[in-house]
Formats: structure tokens, sequence, C-alpha cells
């Protein structure tokens, strides 16, 4: 049987810069990851803007040249999964049915993208922006003439997707169930401020609308029916309403979990030698107040990677990390610091109308977090007030003329 002093499953953002950071710290032991995907790590976020764009060829994405694993010593099994987790004896089961042992274990399998389960959900046509061949798959029926395109989910990722589509000519509709898109992340300025801005770009934005059933013709999907019976024509549709965290095999191990697996302050689980990571890992997060949360951005896949890295070198400290999160819409760029997880008020700096301004987001007068568009001193500046838990003058949080270091 084959095994590494140190297995991390997952080959995503989490996953490779557990492994660099591992060699950074001076692991000399052996590290295999294993990857459900055929290509070496590569950026997610680009995705569903750039590369589907074609403003950055697939080479562009990759973490670190492929030259680069076999240089550090670092090896991969790429194309294939862990379908069983045996904590006593520290050993995988691999679906082409090989074992593997491991001395530690990194689980970093961030999640697969939520499908819909309504009637027609297994028509072609429908896709996720997960991964290359999600994206590839639905560049090749762009290319092929799909012109007509229906988005469901009005988050980051759908809002992302139907930006791009827009641009590109294509007919979009994108559909939300909440009264507002991004309910679930950010208040309602925000909200209002992007639905316009979609509207604008000629998106057909619908929200408290419910997907009933999909329809088709010879297995391919034709349009999206709704609860009220309307069909919306469709040539290709994009599912983007989150995603379910990859975490059977552990859970089926014993580990402790509900939405993803629990891990402690050092990103551990509950079963002996095994971290968790990124999108699949559930944490209580200082910067929400303490609730236990799985918080899905690439700050935190790469920084609870270097934290876990560091504690297999010896150098055990609690995950502190700053959460970030970014978007890029059109040529508005917009920059999150902190999670607004409690707020009782907003303040906004600035003027939407300008396309530049930031949503400040408090509770009891303490700053928790900022949504910066298209205002980037704003959101360096801000950082420093959420950690800082500062409590400012509301009037001159509002005065956009005012630098917010002053207000430290």
């Amino acid at each position: 049987m084959s095994k590494a002093d140190v297995v991390i499953v997952g080959a995503g953002h989490g996953g490779a810069q557990c492994a660099i950071a591992l060699r950074q710290n001076g692991f000399e032991g052996t590290i295999t990851v294993i990857g459900r995907e055929p290509e070496y790590p590569y950026e997610r976020p680009p995705l569903s803007k750039e590369y589907f764009a074609r403003e950055k060829t697939f080479d562009r994405l990759y973490i670190r040249p492929p030259t680069f694993w076999a240089e550090k010593n670092i090896a991969f099994k790429l194309g294939t999964e862990v379908t069983k987790v045996d904590p006593k004896a520290h050993e995988l089961t691999l679906s082409n049915g090989e074992s593997y042992g491991y001395g530690k274990l990194v689980w970093a399998t961030g999640g697969d993208a939520r499908r819909l389960s309504c009637q027609g959900a297994d028509l072609t046509g429908i896709h996720a922006v997960r991964t290359r061949e999600d994206c590839d798959t639905l560049m090749a029926e762009v290319d092929a003439g799909t012109k007509n395109i229906v988005v469901i989910g009005g988050g980051y990722i759908g809002l992302e997707a139907a930006a791009v589509l827009s641009k590109m000519g294509l007919k979009v509709t994108l559909l939300e169930a909440l009264p507002r898109v991004l309910a679930r992340v950010a208040g309602e300025d925000l909200s209002t401020f992007y639905q316009k801005e979609h509207a604008e770009h000629g998106v057909d934005l619908r929200t408290e609308v419910m997907v009933d059933s999909l329809v088709g013709e010879n297995g391919k999907v034709t349009g999206v029916q709704l609860a009220g019976g309307e069909v919306i024509p469709a040539e290709g549709v994009i599912v983007g309403i989150g995603i379910v965290p990859a975490v059977g095999p552990l859970i089926a191990a014993g580990a402790a979990g509900a939405n993803g697996v629990d891990v402690d302050e050092y990103c551990r689980t509950s079963l002996p030698d095994v971290y968790a990571i990124g999108d699949c890992a559930a944490f209580a997060c200082d910067y929400a107040g303490g609730n236990v949360m799985r918080v899905e951005s690439v700050q935190n896949a790469n920084d609870m990677g270097t934290c876990v890295a560091k504690a297999i070198c010896g150098d055990e400290k609690p995950y502190k990390a700053f959460p970030w999160f970014w978007s890029n819409q059109y040529d508005l760029k917009l920059q999150t610091a902190g999670i607004n997880v409690g707020f009782d008020k907003t303040v906004i700096r600035g003027n939407p109308e300008e396309r530049s301004f930031s949503v400040i987001y408090l509770k009891d007068g303490r700053v928790l977090a900022l949504d910066c568009v298209n205002m980037v001193k704003d959101y360096v500046q801000g950082r420093k007030l959420v950690e800082a838990g500062a409590t400012p003058d509301l009037e001159a949080l509002a005065d956009a003329a005012k630098p917010l270091k002053e207000l430290l």
C-alpha cells in the first residue's frame, strides 16, 4: 500500500497552499495531493470571469506551473476521489479501489455545485460554473450558437456569469427566489445597486420567482418553467445556487459536522490527525461574533492551508485570519472586508449613482464590515476599522472626503 506523511485531499486553493506552505516551513516528509479533476491546482474565481470571457487562457490560471510541484517533491494523484476514510488505520480508499495510507490528513475538498432537484434537472444544456470542465462545456455551446441563457441564482457566481454573458452579446435572464440579489451576503443598498447595473446592461433580472421545472426537447433544455406557469425560453441554463460541502467520507468516518465538517481553532476535525480547511470547514469565526460557519473564499482557503502547514511543522497557532472577498462585474470592482453577520445599521460613503461608493456595516456602533465598489482606499483603510472594532462618529463615517484612517 502506498502512503505519505501528509496526504492532502483536494487540489484547489487550500490544498495547493497547504502543500506549498509545508515546504516553505521546512517540512521534509512525503506529501501527496489527491485531486478529483485531471488538472493541477488552478485559480477558481477567473472561471466565471476572465476565463469564460476568453481574457485569460487556462495556462494562466495555474496556481503554480505544473513543473513546480515535482521540483518541490510534491506528488499528485489526479482524476481520483477518496471514497472512504479509516481514521483508526490512517488509511484512505480511492475511487479506483486503491488504498492509500497517511500520517496526517488534510481535507480540502471544497464543495460541489448545488444541483436543481426539480423535473427536467437532468436535461443537457444545464451547467454549473465550478470547474474548468463546466466552463469549457458551456463555452463550446456558446461557440456552437447558444445565445439565450437563463441564470438561476442571484449570488456572486450567478451575477458574475450574467455580466460576462451579457457583455458577449447574449440574451440573459437571471432568476432569484429571494426578494433581492445577494440577500444572504449584503445589505439592501448593495443589492439595489447591482440589480440596477445588470438591468442597465440588458439582463432581464427577476426576483421573487420560483422555478417549477425545466422543459426540453430530445433531452436538451429549451426553457425554464416558473411556479406561475410562465416558460422562459432557454438554450442554456446556468445554476448558481450555492455549494454542498464535499465531506461525505469524513462524516461517514465519524467526524463531527452538519453544514460541512467542524474544526477547532487549529483547523483540527474530531478525527485524530485529520484537519479540514477551506469551503468545507465550519469554524467559530471571530469576525462573525463567534458564530460557527463556513467561509467560502480564496482568502480563507489559503490562510487555513498555511495555518495547518505550520501546525504540522510544529508551529501550532489558532486560526485568526482576517476575512476578505471580491467580485468583478462589468467595470465594477467590489471588495469586501470583514463579515456583516448581525449588523443593525449601514452607512453609505460616496454616491452609488457615480458607481463609486462604500457600504459600511455596524452593530451597536462598531464597524463589522465594508462593501467597497470602486473604492480601493476605503477597502484598504476600512480593514483597520474592522480589526480595531472601531466605533467612529457616524457623520464623519459618511463623509467620503474624510479618509477612514483618520477615524481610528
